[in-house]
């Protein structure tokens, strides 16, 4: 039966499933652990791009928490195409300015640090769909 119970909620449905409190909640810890990743994803694409001196962790932080929030401000009050373009800008603003790098160095940190987080969702995506599918293959037997 539990067996069940988790193959039903990691379902399509499973969003609804959460009540209005648990619901921010989860909004701020995705949020929270979403600004970590991509922190050290800019730090590390920093260090490797502009080198130890210029790329500070504590810049990383700020990077992507202003990124985050001012793009997420870009996407809502833009229509599509616009609020990218414009959020595009932002990210790399932000790293030029925060690595004091020129356009060229910031385009190189953002491509980079786009790779590494591709790479590590694909890890952690593997890591952890190995259990849901270990719970999948026990449910139907």
């Amino acid at each position: 039966m539990l067996i069940f119970s988790l193959t039903d909620f990691m379902g399509g449905n499973w969003w609804l499933q959460i009540s209005g409190q648990a619901e921010l909640l989860f909004a701020v810890v995705s949020f929270i652990v979403n600004l970590l990743v991509m922190t050290i994803v800019f730090y590390v694409a920093g260090i490797i791009v502009v080198g130890k001196r210029r790329a500070l962790f504590s810049d990383a932080l700020v990077i992507s928490l202003l990124g985050t929030v001012v793009g997420n401000i870009c996407l809502l009050f833009f229509p599509p195409v616009i609020g990218l373009l414009l959020s595009l800008i932002v990210w790399l603003l932000l790293i030029r300015r925060y690595y004091e790098t020129g356009w060229l160095g910031a385009l190189a940190v953002a491509i980079l640090a786009v790779i590494i987080y591709v790479v590590v969702l694909v890890i952690l995506a593997f890591l952890f769909a190995i259990p849901f599918l270990l719970f999948a293959g026990l449910a139907t037997l």
